[in-house]
């Protein structure tokens, strides 16, 4: 069901580093208490693997569709894999 333990690895393309984008998904995880990172690529891509509960974790995907206000998202590629448990929070990868 929707609170199953769910992992995604998310990678979101456009305009998505120097607006804010991973604080803002550090914040929008929190809120949903869903645990992880987030991180910049070289290609200027976001990165970002989030763990939690079903439901929490595909409303944090969703959120990465749009991002925060200055971002303009053109993709977000993501995969399902398997739940470790591995976090104990979230955080910026830097």
């Amino acid at each position: 069901m929707g609170d199953d333990p769910r992992r995604m690895h998310v990678w979101v393309s456009g305009r998505v580093q120097g607006v804010w984008f991973r604080e803002s998904t550090k914040k929008a995880a929190e809120a949903l208490g869903v645990v992880g990172w987030v991180r910049n690529l070289p290609d200027g891509r976001v990165e970002g693997v989030f763990e939690g509960p079903g439901e929490a974790v595909d409303k944090l995907v969703a959120w990465c569709r749009h991002g925060p206000d200055a971002a303009v998202v053109l993709a977000v590629h993501d995969e399902q894999e398997a739940a470790t448990g591995e976090f104990e929070a979230f955080r910026v990868v830097r």
